[in-house]
């Protein structure tokens, strides 16, 4: 994200987010001496700050080894943001019943600034599926959930409209290309205006032998979650 105005230094904050930055991209935790290394400051220079956050409950310090990790606390701060509460809490039982009719995992992605974000998963019933984490981004361009999304954003009279057969078919149905053997079935979780969408439904499809519902099948099921999923909203 691009800041404008003046900037006004703000140490004690820029420590905080080095560390919780860092931290969220390595699970297994890191010692006080390996955090000041990584953000280029001194065990002494942070060891207040990473006081402060273990005692507010975004860090959680192994008394035995001394790894600082990250605690569920971000996540539960983020589920509590409306309208992302609202969207996953009426998407929970469409989900659900969208995995056993179609005997696949399905999940819901927003957009997150160029990205696309996993906000919700349901995994398949069966023994096998394919599944994503539950916040995991993904570029916008080239997957087939980021192109749904990007169909169904506002509109610009500036921008050369891309994705007139996506908003045409209302969905797509489109090979993954970063994974083989996937069919990825996309569907936008519309407003009001019925051209903007609040979120998209995917379910990445697996074809096998075991595999007892068609694609047809698991199409008609998806617009069906989707349109559980809006009413749940009342958008």
């Amino acid at each position: 994200m691009v800041e404008s105005g003046p900037e006004y230094a703000a140490p004690a904050i820029d420590k905080a987010l080095d560390i919780l930055e860092l931290l969220a991209d390595r699970p297994g935790g890191m010692t006080q001496l390996d955090i000041a290394r990584a953000i280029g400051r001194s065990p002494g220079q942070i060891f207040r700050v990473l006081t402060r956050l273990e005692r507010r409950g975004y860090l959680y310090r192994d008394r035995q080894t001394g790894l600082y990790a990250l605690s569920m606390r971000l996540f539960d701060l983020a589920h509590r943001v409306e309208p992302l509460r609202s969207l996953i809490t009426a998407s929970a039982t469409p989900m659900r019943d969208l995995a056993a009719a179609a005997g696949q995992s399905c999940n819901l992605s927003v957009l997150d600034a160029s990205r696309v974000r996993v906000v919700a998963q349901v995994e398949s019933p069966a023994d096998f599926g394919f599944r994503v984490r539950v916040g995991a981004t993904f570029d916008l361009e080239r997957t087939p959930t980021g192109r749904v999304l990007r169909a169904f954003a506002e509109e610009s009279p500036t921008v050369p409209d891309r994705d007139a057969a996506i908003r045409e078919a209302g969905h797509l149905v489109q090979p993954d290309a970063a994974q083989p053997g996937i069919t990825d079935v996309v569907f936008p979780i519309l407003r009001s205006d019925r051209r903007t969408a609040v979120a998209a439904l995917t379910v990445p499809y697996v074809a096998t032998t075991y595999s007892d519902t068609t694609l047809e099948a698991v199409l008609a099921a998806t617009a069906d979650a989707a349109a559980a999923i809006r009413q749940g909203l009342g958008v």
